[in-house]
């Protein structure tokens, strides 16, 4: 029976490889192919390397990895000598049976001990329970038509409307949401929307909508939006009425471009997106007026309830766009290098609907 070396041996040569040639397909160095050849183990740095490159060359070879090292392993059983005390017999020892008896009481008792002790020094409540942070009740107030946000129990939003103010206060976020409204409490399940008469005149001044909430867990609070059926129009002498049609002095007597038209006004957003370096100044609804010098990418958000009047140093320098209603236009003002001023605004009609037009303005 060949040994683990001259299978090596013999399966190399008849493959007809040279140790280099061999050493360059596994990255095996000679000198450790030829000691395993001649078996001998000496040069190795450690037991991995020998069974490691002996399983990589086999398997090089063609030969069974398993029984290469199943051969190497008898191999070196064979090599340890056998102690000399294992060849001696023992005398046996024999203790007195009261020591025996006397060790196992001091054993047990010592175990008894340790574990009473460490009972005692387990604490009842292992983990302190988590400080629970309280959330403090928030008032908002509607300040334009509609508020969005999210709302916690004991949250309040004041509503003024008219001369009058009423208070809606989340009540519980449980199976439902329930709102205390100033002429009962309403309940909403996720996405309803319900219509709510506050100044009990027998109209619906409010929309309440439930975008988003999680039964059972006030901690995540609910998405709820508060909304006037009718946009809320400052009381100042200098802001517009939408309640009639609105002419202006410096209007130029051209049809205006309709963007929207509607039974009733409602809120909307100008969406500026610059293309170009532009000076750009704007009013809402008559308020303070603002300007900026763009650049390239920058864009500019404006929110209206009646109406908004830009300047624009350059209308091809800027894309615009008005949103409201669900829907969104695209808006044309001018061509290259055009210096505009121009109204977007709500006009009421003589059949009392109201359109959101551009009005260019000298």
């Amino acid at each position: 029976m060949e040994s683990l070396g001259e299978k090596l041996k013999s399966a190399r040569e008849n493959k007809g490889y040279s140790y280099e040639h061999v050493g360059r397909e596994t990255n095996i160095a000679r000198r450790y192919l030829e000691a395993l050849e001649n078996e001998d183990f000496s040069p190795f740095p450690g037991e991995p390397y020998i069974q490691g490159f002996l399983s990589n060359y086999g398997e090089y070879l063609g030969l069974d990895a398993d029984e290469l090292l199943s051969l190497y392993r008898a191999m070196r059983i064979q090599e340890q000598p056998v102690p000399v005390e294992a060849l001696l017999v023992k005398p046996s020892r024999s203790f007195p049976k009261g020591l025996i008896i006397a060790i196992i009481v001091l054993v047990l008792a010592g175990i008894t001990a340790g574990t009473v002790y460490g009972i005692r020094r387990i604490p009842r409540n292992e983990s302190p329970k988590p400080v629970e942070q309280k959330r403090s009740p928030l008032e908002y107030v509607l300040e334009t038509s509609y508020l969005e946000r999210r709302f916690y129990e004991g949250d309040t939003v004041l509503i003024p409307l008219g001369d009058d103010k009423y208070r809606a206060e989340i009540v519980a976020l449980g199976d439902r949401v329930e709102i205390s409204m100033p002429r009962g409490n309403i309940f909403l399940d996720l996405g309803n929307e319900t219509t709510v008469d506050l100044s009990g005149n027998g109209f619906e001044d409010m929309k309440v909508i439930l975008s988003d909430f999680m039964r059972n867990d006030p901690s995540k609070g609910g998405l709820i939006r508060f909304e006037l059926t009718e946009p809320i129009i400052a009381e100042s002498e200098d802001t517009p009425q939408i309640a009639a049609p609105v002419v202006e002095e410096n209007v130029p007597s051209i049809t205006p471009t309709v963007i929207f038209s509607s039974p009733s006004a409602y809120p909307f957003t100008l969406q500026a997106t610059f293309t170009g370096y532009c000076m750009f100044r704007w009013e809402s609804d008559r308020r303070t007026r603002e300007e900026v010098y763009f650049n390239r990418a920058d864009v500019q958000n404006i929110q209206a309830q009646n109406g908004i009047r830009m300047w624009v140093s350059n209308a091809s320098a800027v894309r615009l766009q008005v949103i409201g209603g669900g829907r969104t236009v695209n808006l044309d003002i001018g061509g290259p290098g055009e210096v505009v001023v121009a109204d977007l605004r709500w006009m009421r009609d003589d059949d009392g609907r109201f359109r959101l037009a551009l009005v260019k303005l000298d």
